[in-house]
């Protein structure tokens, strides 16, 4: 819950503010004074008489009816305090700065939980416990420091991490990133990440709102939530970049399948982002580095230009966009020829721009104009300049802040001299610029959201795909084993549910009568494949055997794989031949069915190039997880090899993501490997755990 006096409380009680602004009670009273807040600041302190110049009450019972409470006591004065003002004083908005609550003991979340349900009886909005507070442009109630920026189109960040909201703002300001909003919701236990996107999104005002959403995540409570929301705002016009932490799989558990030992909760929340169309990334510099470039002119082409005065950087810059699978394209011709005349002798224009480290801010003008107006491939210019301090670069970074007003194509500015430079590079930013004074971490940034897809299609294809047929099949599988562990399901039911959701199979037959194999091999013609059937890890226990071409070996190897432990029967399969694809599902707590797709055969678990996508999919999203892939390459064809049927490949993911949200009884699955060639793509081997 969200209210009015919660971001524009007309009246605040400080419950705990004190003097000593080096503790978080003066700290926020300084910051409400200190951000010019309008409306009535009341203190609670039964020490002091005065507090930081505004007089003191020695007791909650003797304030007026107040807005907003801002609590700084010891936890165990909490729960009484928000009864006493909710239900007295009309206090309708909380921020609860205290720790101590569920985050460290059994006894502290039962205090929390007495907050929430008075704050649920009463009707109030609830910001915290184990907080640092709230910062708007309306009251400024947080303990600490930095107080960035303030504007309208700043960014709202939203952190679940006190410290480390923190740490990101600082990272934020020497780059000169405004901000909107500061969230740090602490434990969330009213209002977590997804309840402020919620309310971001249900009264988004596209003329005054910010267009900006950074998110520092430790849980995602509600994915759906987070999902839809972020979706629905990214399609209004904003633009969204997350760090999620914690997604490390540290205790990687025992896995019967190849999708259970890739697969995790960080799968999970890639895919996630990916659906959503939110920018992952993974450090404080990176966060804000996107932030900065978001608030930048848009722009979609992957041409830079690179104006310098040092040959390093400019290098280092090149490689690391090339390598995010950007361009710095060769400038030559005519125009460029004219540019190198108006330079200082040595200077090269042939990208990276060089004007050499005694060129003039006018010598960075002129090369400005000319990729802005001569250049036509440029889709945006990269400026590095810095100085070895022997001069000042006031009028070249004056010549900077001028070009970045008047250019239609985006201009990023790379001042280094953060240090030597100080002075000139705050006089930039206080002119409303930002600056990323790393171009590495700048490149990688551009990388992270130029591959960061559109929102998804939310609809559900089902196209190939037998509803019907697939449930018949699933509940009319026996339930499963008491002990709730589940068990993988028959290869007939295997081949039926697949046959169901459209997934071509290689012809195959099971028994476990040698005969019987030899009779289905005759029948569709050697070379066939024998594989056991009963050991969940047939290559580890010698229970595959390709290439078959004569009976003889057949009924030999029927014999050997029948003497394998756990063997019931073997199946038999025609050998076909292609590349070897995989596609994996595994069900997450919370988030649903997380599709994998990659190389398939034993590449996928010693490469484990993989790519995640959430069911259910739509072919945008299916053909996305596919070029992610760093082995795509392959996928389209190398040395003289014809590629796959890449959008076949990607149908099939499609079918199986839908055949997933029809069968969530499905808990884990593998087919691996399919088998695909210029003209199809066919399912070898597959296996479904299924729980009932």
């Amino acid at each position: 819950m969200i209210n009015k006096q919660l971001l524009q409380p007309e009246s605040i009680v400080v419950i705990g503010g004190s003097n000593n602004v080096h503790k978080p009670g003066g700290a926020v009273v300084r910051n409400l004074l200190s951000g010019g807040f309008q409306g009535t600041l009341r203190i609670v302190n039964p020490k002091e008489d005065e507090v930081q110049g505004i007089k003191a009450f020695h007791d909650a019972k003797e304030l007026p009816p107040t807005d907003l409470a801002i609590l700084v006591v010891a936890a165990k004065f909490c729960p009484q305090y928000v009864e006493l003002l909710a239900k007295e004083k009309q206090v309708r908005a909380f921020i609860i700065i205290s720790a101590g609550f569920g985050e460290e003991t059994h006894e502290g979340a039962l205090l929390e939980q007495q907050i929430l349900d008075t704050c649920e009886q009463y009707g109030c909005a609830l910001i915290g416990p184990n907080c640092i507070g709230l910062l708007t442009r309306w009251h400024h109630s947080v303990f600490t420091k930095p107080i960035p920026n303030l504007n309208p189109k700043g960014v709202d960040f939203i952190s679940g991490s006190g410290a480390t909201a923190v740490f990101i703002l600082e990272s934020a300001v020497t780059k000169g990133l405004p901000f909107n909003s500061v969230w740090s919701i602490g434990n969330g236990k009213q209002i977590g990440i997804e309840t402020v996107l919620e309310y971001m999104d249900e009264n988004f005002n596209p003329d005054t709102d910010s267009l900006v959403k950074l998110l520092y995540i430790e849980n995602i409570a509600d994915p759906d939530k987070l999902l839809y929301h972020a979706t629905s705002l990214i399609k209004k016009g904003c633009r969204i970049a997350a760090i999620k932490a914690g997604s490390s799989d540290a205790g990687s558990r025992a896995a019967s399948s190849h999708t259970g030992a890739i697969a995790s909760s960080d799968s999970a929340v890639e895919a996630l982002f990916r659906k959503a169309g939110i920018v992952r990334c993974f450090s404080r510099e990176e966060l804000t580095t996107v932030g900065c470039i978001f608030t930048l002119p848009r722009f979609t082409g992957k041409n830079f230009a690179i104006v310098t005065h040092a040959g390093g950087p400019g290098v280092m810059l090149t490689d690391a966009l090339s390598k995010g699978g950007m361009k710095v394209p060769v400038i030559s011709g005519p125009k460029a020829d004219e540019l190198k005349e108006q330079l200082f002798p040595g200077s090269s224009v042939a990208n990276p721009i060089d004007i050499l480290a005694t060129g003039t801010p006018e010598h960075l003008g002129i090369a400005i104009d000319y990729c802005e107006k001569h250049f036509k491939d440029i889709d945006a210019i990269m400026v590095i300049f810095g100085t070895p301090g022997l001069v000042k670069v006031y009028e070249t970074y004056d010549v900077l802040h001028k070009k970045i007003l008047s250019c239609k194509k985006p201009i990023f500015p790379i001042l280094p001299s953060v240090n030597t430079a100080g002075p000139e590079v705050q006089e930039f930013l206080s002119r409303g610029h930002v600056n990323f004074s790393d171009e590495v971490t700048l490149a990688t940034a551009l990388t992270q959201i130029m591959k960061t897809p559109e929102p998804a299609d939310q609809t559900i294809s089902l196209q190939g795909v037998d509803v019907p047929r697939i449930r018949r099949i699933i509940e009319s599988l026996p339930p499963t084993p008491p002990e709730g562990k589940g068990g993988y399901i028959e290869p007939m039911h295997v081949h039926e549910l697949l046959a169901a959701a459209g997934i071509p199979t290689v012809p195959e037959f099971v028994s476990a009568k040698k005969e019987e194999v030899c009779a289905f091999a005759e029948k569709c013609g050697y070379p066939v494949v024998a594989k056991v059937v009963g050991p969940v890890h047939k290559s580890d226990v010698g229970g595959v055997a390709l290439n078959i071409r004569s009976k003889e070996v057949l009924s030999a190897e029927f014999d050997r794989m029948m003497q394998i432990p756990d063997a019931t029967a073997v199946m038999v399969q025609k050998m076909i031949k292609g590349t070897e694809l995989f596609i994996g599902a595994k069900y997450e707590t919370r988030f649903g069915h997380v599709v994998l797709c990659g190389l398939g055969g034993i590449f996928v678990e010693v490469l484990k190039d993989v790519s995640s996508g959430l069911a259910p999919l739509s072919m945008a999203e299916a053909e996305n997880m596919i070029h992610s892939l760093r082995g795509y390459k392959i996928l389209q064809g190398t040395r003289g090899q014809k590629g796959i049927n890449v959008r076949r490949y990607a149908e099939i993911i499609v079918r199986l993501s839908t055949l997933l949200r029809f069968a969530t009884e499905i808990k884990e699955m593998d087919i691996n490997p399919l088998l695909a060639d210029d003209n199809d793509v066919i399912a070898v081997d597959a296996r479904i755990l299924v729980e009932k």
